[in-house]
């Protein structure tokens, strides 16, 4: 595993220009935001104005529009609520466990519990195309709109309303007065534009699951209490005006006038939403890195969580690094880590996170978070329909850059994969496994969910480097973010790129893993002298690395390649004398071999990478 930390970290950075999906005919849509917000922060209810330019890039003509209204969800009666009470394992953090007139023990959704003046809502109101008023309904937390004129391929219409929210009592990453005491957490705060691509309208109600959206370009003002420090997505505009940390050094802010209120301006370029928190206790600390990327902490003015929030700055530009070297350059100038909300979630150029946590946790739950703005806000997947690709990759690159960052005696895990298959197995053991294709919102439990799109999803590539090897694994997530960033990218894309890097086919590999869900199971069936036959128990086809030990301690690799690939794998241990057999066809349960030796076999084991999913151990292994 050292082996393989040094060769990662020793991947060359290349700083790349910005690259367009490069799939012939690919498009998409463009959005330009500009709100003017102002928030109450007596009674946490906001209104604001919102002019959208929105840029139909697609082939098709577009009668009708689709806004998320998030906030709508926190409501009693909501579909956000009705899931949280008919959901086997409901989200612990938003129910709460009561006794029915039966005595038996009942989920009470946290959200049928609010109060008129602590729900959340979005309302929209005189919302016009091109100055006329158009025709909506609203269903939920999705806005349909009829266009008052047909949008045309190429073409652009502004869309101008004004609305009003509530932010809701926090009950899940948005909210207000949260567990450790922060004011506002805005996100999934605005009206904002569903995605339209080449499948179609993605306008899906929100169960507290994952986003979509669409790229575009944000100037945001937000009008608020002036004691109140703000951390958001995008570059603050005026912060000599504003102060509160941002100010130049050697500035003395003055506000432009008497008042009660600021007014906060960000812009945020090329990003596909935005997101603020703002606390009237806020210590605001700033680190700049070694390539000049601002880094901007946001936390509570909390002795227990100071020291901690402190050491987690230089950890940050050690991950930031890391990133780099190993993916790709961070576009932006610019990243954010605010206390807010809970557990934590990933936004445009920031993260808010739950702040009262040992220093591991801090760092951990900060990797993850950051390493989101790689593989889903520069590379912006469908995470509704395809959430294994954002949680699955941010997991697996998170992980080796803690292990990586971390001083030995801090890490948490000597073999940053060792949990995450032992989640796998668990979740096969339990037969509640659901094919990754599946929609986020639809899983049966929240534990398929969970070791599905974070685990199974991060074995993904584990295993890949299994099959194709660690380097064209890696070069693969390179290319890929190379290729792809600032476009939507579908699994396809990355399955071509990693084709195309190692010249092995792996459309088996995609199948079987991500729609189905087939298991590996191998076993070695007998040693009779020089012969070996194993056996294929599981339905999902592999290659087999195979290491046997002779009498005399020494070591022989075998390679059998799996005739779906059309290709063989470079020799994963070169110091070891490896010999390639004939493939093994996918359809044959037993495969035999005899080895050209006079020595005495004293130990055989299949996989000795243990990267191989093989559900069964116990027969992976033959001793004499």
């Amino acid at each position: 595993m050292k082996t393989l930390f040094l060769f990662l970290i020793a991947l060359s950075t290349s700083v790349y220009a910005q690259h367009n999906n490069p799939n012939p005919g690919y498009w998409q849509q463009y959005v330009d935001y500009k709100m003017d917000v102002h928030m109450n922060v007596e009674n946490y209810t906001y209104t604001g104005t919102q002019a959208l330019t929105y840029t139909n890039n697609s082939p098709d003509t577009l009668q009708r529009v689709f806004y998320h209204l998030y906030f709508n969800a926190f409501q009693p009666g909501s579909e956000m609520d009705a899931r949280l009470t008919t959901i086997e394992d409901p989200d612990k953090r938003m129910v709460k466990k009561i006794k029915d007139e039966h005595g038996e023990e009942v989920s009470i959704s946290s959200i049928g519990e609010l109060k008129p003046n602590e729900i959340g809502f979005l309302k929209v109101n005189n919302l016009k195309q091109d100055g006329t008023v158009l025709q909506t309904k609203v269903i939920g937390t999705i806005l349909e709109v009829d266009l008052a004129k047909p949008l045309l391929p190429g073409k652009s219409t502004l869309l101008t309303m004004d609305f009003e929210g509530q932010v809701p009592v926090m009950v899940r990453r948005a909210g207000r007065n949260s567990s450790e005491g922060i004011a506002l957490s805005m996100t999934q705060w605005y009206p904002k534009m569903a995605e339209y691509d080449f499948e179609g309208w993605h306008a899906d109600p929100y169960i507290a699951r994952e986003f979509h959206g669409v790229w575009g370009d944000f100037d945001v003002k937000i009008t608020i209490d002036k004691n109140y420090t703000i951390g958001a997505s995008g570059y603050l505009q005026n912060k000599n005006e504003i102060g509160h940390g941002y100010e130049d050094e050697g500035v003395n802010v003055k506000h432009p006038r008497k008042t009660k209120e600021l007014t906060w301006h960000f812009v945020a370029p090329n990003v596909h939403d935005f997101a603020w928190g703002a606390d009237p206790d806020y210590i605001h600390d700033i680190l700049i890195t070694d390539n000049g990327i601002e880094l901007h902490f946001f936390y509570k003015d909390n002795e227990k969580i100071k020291a901690n929030w402190k050491k987690l700055q230089p950890k940050t530009a050690d991950l930031m690094k890391y990133f780099e070297t190993v993916v790709g350059e961070y576009p932006y100038k610019q990243y954010s880590v605010i206390q807010g909300g809970d557990g934590g979630m990933e936004y445009a150029m920031c993260t808010l996170i739950t702040g009262e946590r040992n220093l591991a946790s801090l760092i951990g739950v900060t990797a993850h978070e950051l390493a989101h703005m790689w593989f889903q806000h520069m590379l912006a997947t469908n995470e509704s329909k395809h959430p294994w690709m954002d949680e699955g990759f941010t997991s697996f690159i998170s992980d080796l850059a803690v292990n990586q960052i971390m001083e030995k005696h801090e890490q948490e895990d000597a073999n940053p994969f060792q949990t995450m298959y032992g989640n796998y197995y668990y979740l096969v053991q339990t037969g509640k496994e659901e094919p990754l294709t599946t929609h986020a919102d639809r899983y049966a439990s929240n534990l398929s969910y969970g070791i599905a799109a974070y685990t199974k999803g991060a074995i993904f590539i584990t295993q890949l480097a299994y099959v194709i090897g660690w380097e064209n694994t890696m070069q693969s997530l390179k290319r890929f973010y190379y290729d792809y960033r600032f476009s939507h990218p579908t699994p396809n894309d990355f399955k071509r790129t990693a084709e195309k890097v190692s010249g092995a086919q792996l459309d088996w590999y995609f199948i079987d893993w991500t729609q189905t869900t087939k298991t590996v199971d191998y076993a070695i069936k007998s040693v009779d002298n020089s012969t070996i036959t194993l056996e294929r128990i599981g339905e999902m086809p592999m290659p087999i690395d195979l290491m046997v030990v002779y009498e005399d301690d020494s070591n022989e690799s075998f390679y059998i390649p799996n005739d779906l690939l059309r290709w063989e794998k470079p020799n994963p241990y070169p110091e070891i004398q490896r010999t390639v057999l004939s493939p093994w066809g996918w359809a044959n349960p037993n495969y035999s071999f005899e080895i050209n030796t006079d020595k005495k076999i004293k130990a055989v084991v299949i996989d000795p990478s243990m990267l191989m999913t093989d559900v069964d151990l116990t027969n992976n292994s033959y001793v004499n």
